[in-house]
Formats: structure tokens, sequence, C-alpha cells
């Protein structure tokens, strides 16, 4: 009597521990159909192939270099001088004022406030700018100086009180570091149209 009860608690207890081994299995199985965990994120945006680089003291031309990037879904890039031009150095009956002074002198560079102009990532480099004294700005010769622009297609658009766009974009491509493919720039209003530019752009072929 003694060894069939012992044997019916053992049956019981062996019994119990697969139950238990099975409920643990059950578990720890996932549902079919979870969708796993990732970690990847979303692609970054392409950068634009054209990069309009600008500088401008009075905002006429910072106008126009925008409804530029926009109309071609370019990149802008700022071109600042290390000392900011006052109201004072732009003064045209001053024979002394700081402007009048560098545009007499081929040889002057005004300093560039930095050189993080993204070149290297851009096919198409659009340099907008005033026209100072029938010439583009110094800062302008220190910029296509400062960078390689080899094998980039390049132009020049500029705005102006009254003077033509001149032999600007000749001097500049004289200028420029490296072979650079160098197409006629073009005098715009700084109230310019995003279909003007964009028809002036096409025209170019790039």
């Amino acid at each position: 009597m003694k060894k069939m009860l012992l044997l019916c608690v053992s049956l019981l207890v062996v019994l119990g521990i697969m139950g238990c081994g099975a409920d643990k299995g059950k578990a720890e199985e996932k549902p079919a159909g979870t969708p796993q965990a990732t970690n990847s994120a979303p692609a970054p945006a392409a950068k634009s192939k054209i990069l309009v680089a600008y500088f401008s003291a009075t905002n006429n031309t910072k106008q126009l270099a925008e409804t530029t990037a926009k109309a071609l879904g370019a990149d802008l890039y700022e071109i600042r001088p290390a000392k900011p031009y006052t109201r004072e150095d732009l003064n045209y009956n001053d024979e002394t004022t700081r402007a009048t002074v560098e545009q007499k002198d081929d040889k002057a560079r005004p300093e560039l406030a930095d050189h993080n102009g993204p070149i290297a990532e851009h096919d198409t480099i659009i340099l907008v700018h005033p026209i100072w004294w029938g010439q583009e700005p110094r800062i302008m010769d220190t910029f296509v100086e400062s960078y390689d622009f080899t094998g980039k297609n390049m132009t020049n658009i500029c705005t102006s009180g009254g003077s033509d766009i001149g032999t600007s974009g000749d001097y500049l491509q004289k200028l420029t570091k490296g072979k650079a493919n160098w197409k006629p720039g073009k005098l715009f209003s700084k109230d310019a149209s995003e279909a003007e530019i964009k028809n002036w752009f096409k025209a170019l072929g790039f």
C-alpha cells in the first residue's frame, strides 16, 4: 500500500515538472508577425549640385542671391569679410573710404571671415556680388583665390546702382584658382523674378 502511494506521488511530481516546462516554453515564444525593431535612420536629404555664393554689403545682392537659390533649388553660402563694411566705408564721394581705396588697388585682398565655403560638394558655383566702381568687390577676388575650383562650372551675376557687369566676370575667371569652366555672367535687378533667373541659367547650358 505504501509502495502504491509512493508511486502515485512520484508520478504527480513528474507530471508537475513537465507541465511547468511546457508553460515556460509557451511564455518565451514570440507572437508570429511581430515587427522587429530597427535602428535605421531616415536618409539625409541630398544636397543640391549648385551653390550660390554671394557677397552683400547692403542686402540688395542678398535678395538676388536668395531668389536665385530658390529658383534653381541651389544651396546658399554667404561670403563674409572678416571686417564688415560700414555705410561710411561705401561712401562713393570720399576718396579716402575703405571701399574706394580697395577698388583702386588691384592687389587689395580683404580677409574672409571664414574658409568654410562648401566648394568641393558642388558641381556648379554661381557667384553673386554687387558692382563697385565698375568692378567686382575685392572680397570676391579673395574668394576665388582661396579655393580650388578645378572642374567646376562657374559664372557670376551682379546687382548695380548704375554700372554694367563690365569685365568683372573676365577678371574673376583670370584670378580663379584651378581650371574651371566659366560661362558669361549677367547683370540683374535685385528684384529679378525666379522665371527670369531660370531662363538665364537654362541658356548657359550647364
